[in-house]
């Protein structure tokens, strides 16, 4: 006990030296209006003492202190710089309850620090006066009530035993009620000295005074009324707490504050008078138990009123997000996370409807995750997972329209914790980006074909040279042929096998063109970059040979899934830039090395390597932005590594680059291995032997195609196995088969003017289904975006241009053996005018 009262001087004398700092700082501010407010501090703290002097108990010291909260109060209102008004009201009350001077001054200087630090606390967490949130109701009551007031009450029961004011041995029982007196007058008086500094009539004034008349009644009928059973006035007391909450619901703050200190007033009184249901003969147990039902009522009735206010503020909130979000242009759908993860929209906004087709009354209810079908499943897991963890979600996705369309987003899913916790709704905003994927696709078409383009001259060379081997060869054979003879024959036969192979190097050339000049996005399936690279090495060989060596270093790498056109844009695009990194005129000295590999975690891995003059370091960090671009103007347009980048993050993998300048640079495309490693079988059918006249039917052939001499040439070599009808225009065949001509095979060109091929199916479908099993279509290789969604989705051979003799053959039997199982169909008479329609029978 010793130590205790020497730490309790100590801290007593440290105070002091707190206050007399704090007093030689306000000095050089006090203005006369200073004077007077700390002057009517003064006074209403002597008279709020007074009050609480009248239930004094032990030592003096009352349980129902009002003063702490005036103190409180009014250095929150006024400002900090008011203490001495509380330093001198709070020495001269204990004075005035018969304290020696210099424990007074303790106690004054304690009731100070308690003031001063309950303001720094508040102010230092963000207090907001107006009590309308719940951490401002947490923070008066736990922060400066609880916490800070034991300050005052160390300091001022340490004051009055070291002053003999209060025997040592009612330390304990003095800092208990000195401590819930303090706290009754922080939750009790604070609140309306705060709320009501400025009055002002409710906006439900009649509601006001039936809510004031009926607390009055029942607070005098349970206080105040003699002889009324001590049961029945403590369940009654009870009913104080649904004044409160009345007060509070409708009132707010001000309400419950006002209700509070009405009902405090009146039990204190009360059971001061020794009426109500907590006088008992002990006064002092019976104060102390009124100050928890008290402390209960005004805690409850405050964070009964911040949360109604904070649910009304949150409701406007919402209304004016709502009016807001109804009003903006991209689409905002919100769902909530209900039992088992599962998600139920509740809201979505007018452009979200007008974006996908859908009516409100549609959208809301339904699972959100259903408008992102044209997804991967795995996509969709990944995005779940990364929602219910509560990580916000980026990414392009592609939205089901009520039509059956798709349209392209850019979506943000953002979490939401409405309880502050758990994960309780979703917010989805939209963005139309179908046109800007459109203008990124014309970017890459674009960019593709520059790239081609910028190797023309040598792609024509690579053609030249065979054309003119087969022009000179199909010369020979014609002199062969005119001289006669055997000898002629046999010349005429080694010319035209020289010009076979001119030909075929030049639908090989063509071939590898097609791969990278094709338009639309092409399907994903499998792709073999080791059988990627020699088209491309092909397609540049002739524009670099002037430049650098070309090495082709070829190892084990496991097949991706993708586009073969995308994936082949890019590499051609890394060979051509690595082409214009080297200058001309010295080609022994410079090397572009391709690379193909797989790293240490699996993934394909290609290397364009150039001996170039590198990277500066300040460009390598911008060299994958869009239009940036150091070549001269008529090199480059700054789109082609921007583009590359695109391509290979959309297929999952990464773009590389090392370079160091003066000695080349390496880009290396990363991507993630297939899941199935097993290559789809190609569509075309393989090459096959020519089938002997004798080992099939004779069959009725249609050629359909808009090029007459390639018409012509397939009927030549048709004719001396089958009855072939050769047709230029889809409108003639289709006349053919309406006139109620049969054939076992049709060979229908896929793009012609007018009727295309695709049309002519769709009529063979509706009118003569039977005939439309029996279509090969033959392509030059050009698709459409149309023309490739419809080959995709229709059951029937494709051959690519310029079509073998052999497989065309093989085609036919094969054809027709299928004919046969089908059975025989309904011919008409063969003596009928096939070439009324403008066809051309043979």
């Amino acid at each position: 006990m010793a130590f205790m009262d020497t730490r309790r001087v100590g801290g007593r004398v440290s105070g002091g030296r707190v206050i007399f700092g704090l007093l030689q700082a306000s000095v050089r501010g006090v203005q006369g209006r200073h004077l007077l407010e700390m002057l009517g501090l003064v006074v209403v703290y002597l008279l709020a003492g007074a009050l609480g002097l009248q239930v004094a108990i032990v030592g003096n010291i009352s349980p129902a202190w009002a003063p702490a909260g005036v103190a409180l109060a009014a250095l929150l209102v006024l400002g900090v710089s008011r203490w001495p008004g509380v330093f001198v009201g709070a020495s001269v009350i204990s004075v005035l309850g018969d304290a020696p001077v210099v424990a007074s001054l303790g106690v004054g200087v304690g009731s100070t620090l308690a003031a001063v630090l309950g303001v720094g606390l508040l102010r230092w967490v963000g207090f907001d006066k107006r009590l309308e949130r719940i951490r401002d109701v947490v923070a008066l009551c736990a922060g400066a009530g609880a916490l800070c007031l034991g300050v005052s009450a160390w300091v001022g029961v340490a004051s009055l035993v070291l002053g003999g004011r209060l025997p040592s041995t009612s330390l304990a029982a003095g800092l208990r009620v000195w401590w819930v007196g303090d706290l009754m007058g922080v939750l009790v008086v604070a609140p309306p000295l705060m709320l009501f500094k400025r009055w002002s009539w409710p906006r439900r004034g009649g509601e006001a005074v039936v809510l004031a008349g009926l607390t009055t009644v029942l607070g005098g009928a349970i206080f105040f009324v003699p002889d009324l059973p001590h049961s029945a006035a403590h369940a009654a007391a009870f009913l104080l707490f649904p004044m409160s909450a009345w007060a509070a619901l409708r009132f707010g703050p001000r309400g419950a504050a006002a209700a509070t200190l009405c009902i405090a007033a009146a039990s204190i009184v009360g059971t001061a008078r020794g009426q109500g249901p907590f006088a008992t003969d002990d006064l002092t147990q019976d104060l102390l138990v009124l100050q928890l039902f008290i402390a209960a009522n005004a805690v409850t009735g405050l964070l009964l009123a911040a949360a109604s206010t904070e649910r009304q503020r949150a409701i406007g909130q919402l209304q004016l997000l709502g009016t807001s979000v109804r009003s903006v242009h991209e689409g905002v759908l919100i769902a909530e996370v209900r039992a088992g993860g599962t998600l139920r929209t509740v809201f979505a906004n007018q452009a979200l409807c007008s974006l996908l087709g859908y009516r409100l009354e549609e959208l809301v209810g339904q699972d959100p995750c259903s408008l992102y079908g044209a997804e991967e499943p795995e996509f969709r897991q990944r995005t779940r997972q990364s929602l219910l963890a509560g990580e916000p979600v980026f990414a392009e996705v592609k939205l089901a329209h009520k039509q059956g369309g798709l349209v392209w987003s850019e979506v943000l899913l953002s979490p939401v914790r409405a309880t502050g916790e758990d994960i309780t709704h979703f917010v989805a905003t939209h963005r139309d980006i179908s046109a800007t994927k459109e203008l990124q696709a014309r970017l890459v078409a674009a960019e593709r074909v520059a790239a081609v383009g910028t190797l023309a001259a040598g792609v024509g060379h690579e053609i030249n040279n065979p054309l003119a081997y087969l022009v000179l060869n199909l010369e020979a054979a014609e002199r062969g042929l005119s001289q006669g003879g055997m000898s002629g024959m046999r010349d005429a036969m080694a010319s035209v096998r020289g010009a076979l192979e001119g030909a075929e190097r030049i639908r090989l050339i063509v071939r590898d063109l097609q791969v990278f000049s094709r338009q639309g996005n092409q399907e994903s399936g499998l792709v073999d970059l080791n059988a990627l690279v020699p088209p491309a090495v092909r397609i540049i060989s002739h524009a670099l040979r002037h430049r650098a060596r070309l090495v082709e270093e070829f190892g084990p790498v496991p097949r991706v899934s993708g586009s073969e056109a995308r994936l082949g844009q890019v590499l051609l695009n890394l060979l051509v830039n690595a082409m214009q990194a080297i200058p001309e005129g010295n080609p022994s000295m410079n090397e572009v090395r391709v690379r193909t590999s797989t790293d240490a975690s699996g993934r394909a891995r290609v290397d364009v390597v150039d001996s170039g003059a590198g990277i500066p370091a300040h460009v390598l960090p911008r060299i994958f932005e869009a239009f940036y671009t150091t070549k001269s103007s008529g090199e480059g347009t700054g789109l082609g590594l921007a583009i590359c980048q695109q391509i290979v993050r959309a297929h999952g993998g990464e773009l590389e680059v090392r370079s160091e300048p003066g000695r080349g640079s390496v880009f290396s495309v990363l991507l993630p291995p297939a899941r199935v490693q097993a290559p789809t079988p190609p569509r075309p059918l393989p090459r096959v032997s020519l089938p002997q006249p004798s080992a099939a039917r004779r069959g009725r052939v249609l050629v359909v195609d808009d090029e007459p001499r390639l018409a012509q040439s397939m009927r030549l070599l048709l004719e001396p196995f089958h009855d072939v009808v050769t047709t230029t225009r889809g409108s003639e065949a289709l006349a053919l088969v309406d006139a109620g001509h049969r054939f076992d095979v049709i060979l229908c060109d896929l793009q012609m003017p007018e009727t295309d091929g695709a049309a002519v199916y769709q009529h063979l479908c509706a009118h003569a289904p039977d005939q439309a099993a029996r279509v090969v279509f033959i392509s030059g290789g050009a698709y459409t975006p149309e023309s490739r969604a419809f080959i995709d989705t229709v059951p029937t051979r494709v051959l690519e241009k310029p079509v073998r003799p052999d497989l065309l053959m093989a085609t036919v039997a094969t054809a027709l053996t299928a004919a046969d199982a089908m059975g025989p169909e309904p011919r008409v008479d063969e003596a009928s005018p096939v070439a009324a329609v403008s066809g051309v029978r043979h």
